[in-house]
């Protein structure tokens, strides 16, 4: 694979079809479809959780990195957010086991070895809220008659504007000078992380039945 200069393009280019297998996964389309009970979407937050404590954990450790440290922005954390929904969602949340998020888990945790590799998890999962992320709030907002309350993971206070944000976001990747060896390592790591993604989107699918919502 030949590599652009880019590395924002190198990055969505080279995860695309990862990119499309994780948003089409069935639970992803209930979601978004508005189907999908609200005992459902507390085991996501759950999940979700877990996730972003070990994003926000290694961005910590490397926020005066060469690679990743300008991109520990605090104004991006999700962890506080999502700890408020799952207080309205559900106040004494269930105990999971979920081996899909222990093994995403574990490879964020593993990331902190070079600033790239967790560049990629940050860019897959902040970027993601602040894009596809936005319909999910709406779609939670309007089918269960919300009033700003529950979707506190999908606001960005400090962010007013998330497109401008985002233009930034990949002109600070383009400006790493990575060599064609780094980006390739960035953007294979990309890959893995749509598809740790999808394996927990794949793993609450399997248990849909028990949270079809009948509208």
């Amino acid at each position: 694979m030949t590599l652009p200069n880019s590395l924002s393009v190198a990055m969505r280019e080279g995860s695309a079809a990862e990119h499309r297998e994780a948003e089409s996964s069935e639970f992803v389309e209930r979601l978004v479809a508005g189907e999908l009970a609200a005992e459902g979407y507390v085991e996501l937050l759950i999940r979700l959780r877990a996730v972003y404590a070990a994003l926000e954990s290694v961005g910590h450790l490397l926020r005066n990195d060469a690679v990743a440290g300008d991109f520990c922005d605090p104004a991006l954390d999700r962890l506080d957010a999502i700890n408020a929904d799952l207080a309205f969602w559900a106040p004494d949340p269930p105990t999971i086991v979920s081996p899909a998020t222990d093994e995403y888990v574990a490879r964020i945790l593993a990331s902190a070895q070079w600033g790239g590799l967790y560049l990629a998890h940050h860019y897959t999962r902040y970027l993601g809220d602040l894009s596809g992320g936005q319909v999910i709030g709406r779609v939670l907002s309007r089918t269960f008659n919300l009033d700003g309350s529950g979707v506190d993971f999908y606001e960005f206070p400090e962010i007013p504007k998330p497109k401008p944000y985002k233009d930034e976001y990949r002109r600070r990747l383009d400006a790493l000078g990575l060599n064609a060896t780094e980006q390739q390592r960035v953007v294979d790591e990309v890959r893995v992380a749509f598809q740790l993604n999808r394996a927990i989107f794949e793993e609450l699918a399997d248990r849909l039945g028990q949270w079809q919502l009948v509208h």
